[in-house]
């Protein structure tokens, strides 16, 4: 496994982070109209953290993107043998967010999760591999890529 370093993604975009060494910033190239998508790239496993963000100003517009984003984690139910909820809760950064941990072999994305500041700022993730989900012999390098995950959560901040 590549060694654990970051980078801090600090430009023109709306929020920053630390995301891993290994891995490189794209811009998503199915969504060119949305300037703040992003992907993070990991070569070195095929694979892609595909990052969208949406300003807000309105809580029915977080309702919304809450509920959206619910609803494409729950379309893996089909492939999955259950999906773990990790609540993200820390008030003293203003950051609030769910994780979609999605359990069985079948799975297209075994992670996905949200973060917001509740007010005017919502961010979410997905994981995906370019292979045939077996997330079995995925397990350890979904469990690597999930502290890198983890390690954006504490590293995040809004503009």
């Amino acid at each position: 496994m590549p060694e654990k370093k970051y980078i801090l993604l600090d430009s023109v975009y709306p929020y920053t982070f630390e995301y891993p060494s290994y891995a490189k910033i794209t811009n998503d190239p199915l969504s060119p109209q949305e300037k703040n998508w992003i992907n993070i790239e990991m070569p070195v496993f095929h694979g892609r953290i595909h990052i969208s963000y949406k300003a807000f100003t309105d809580k029915k517009s977080l309702v919304q993107y809450t509920e959206d984003t619910r609803t494409l984690a729950l379309k893996h139910m089909a492939k999955a043998s259950g999906i773990r909820n990790i609540a993200i809760d820390d008030p003293s950064r203003k950051m609030y967010g769910l994780v979609y941990e999605i359990n069985g072999m079948g799975a297209a994305s075994p992670y996905q999760f949200y973060l917001t500041d509740s007010t005017s700022h919502f961010l979410r993730g997905s994981l995906y591999f370019d292979a045939v989900p077996n997330n079995d012999s995925l397990a350890p390098v979904i469990d690597f890529v999930k502290s890198d995950i983890q390690h954006l959560f504490e590293t995040i901040n809004w503009k």
